[in-house]
């Protein structure tokens, strides 16, 4: 077979790119909803650090998860609270949300590190080829586990935060904007750090585009 593989191929890239777009639409999505509901936003991240942090504690104590590792993405959490003080801005150049972006990745490769020696112990303490291997999380839970106390907490923060001024190159030297509430007050308004990168993006390839002559018809009239 020579057609059959290329059109699984095919549909393999076109899948993927629906994919993308559609996650990149629901985070659109969802940085609106957070513009919109920004107190309801901060309450619901905050108690879902909290939430974490005690399961991370459960899991140390009930089911035995090094002591160690639990403390660092407990303190891990912690910093990841600092950055709710000035909720929703966020300066990339802040050194707390710079150890932030440290610390996410440290955790994922210290838990990763850590699941792969305790499979590679189980299945070393196997009398026989045919023995299940004992005391061995699946690979649900080591995802579940990665997903909602590892990934969890600093995904829902990228998409919350707004940028601040003078931060990302779509701002300029413009000062944010400002909208009149009810009362005739004035309240800033940030624009999120994932509409800001969606844009970006959309933006390159409008760029690009360009520079190979795909014109829209509209353009070129």
């Amino acid at each position: 077979m020579w057609i059959l593989p290329l059109v699984g191929y095919l549909g393999s890239i076109v899948g993927f790119c629906f994919l993308t777009l559609a996650i990149a639409s629901g985070l659109y999505y969802l940085s609106e909803l957070v513009e919109e509901h920004t107190v309801i936003a901060k309450r619901l991240l905050t108690k879902l650090i909290y939430s974490v942090m005690g399961l991370q504690l459960l899991l140390c104590v009930i089911d035995r998860f090094p002591f160690l590792l639990t403390l660092l993405s407990v303190f891990s959490h912690v910093v990841y609270l600092g950055n709710m003080r000035r909720f929703p801005y966020v300066k990339l150049s802040d050194p707390l949300f710079l150890l932030s972006c440290v610390l996410v990745l440290l955790n994922h490769y210290l838990w990763f590190k850590h699941f792969s020696h305790h499979q590679e112990r189980a299945y070393q303490n196997m009398s026989s080829y045919y023995d299940a291997p004992s005391d061995m999380p699946t690979f649900t839970e080591v995802a579940s586990y990665f997903g909602l106390c590892v990934w969890l907490v600093p995904f829902a923060l990228f998409v919350s935060l707004s940028a601040s001024d003078n931060v990302l190159p779509t701002m300029g030297n413009e000062p944010s904007t400002s909208t009149s509430g009810g009362d005739g007050s004035k309240s800033r308004r940030g624009q999120g750090m994932v509409k800001v990168l969606v844009d970006n993006v959309l933006s390159g390839i409008g760029q690009v585009s360009s520079t190979l002559g795909w014109k829209r018809s509209d353009d070129r009239l």
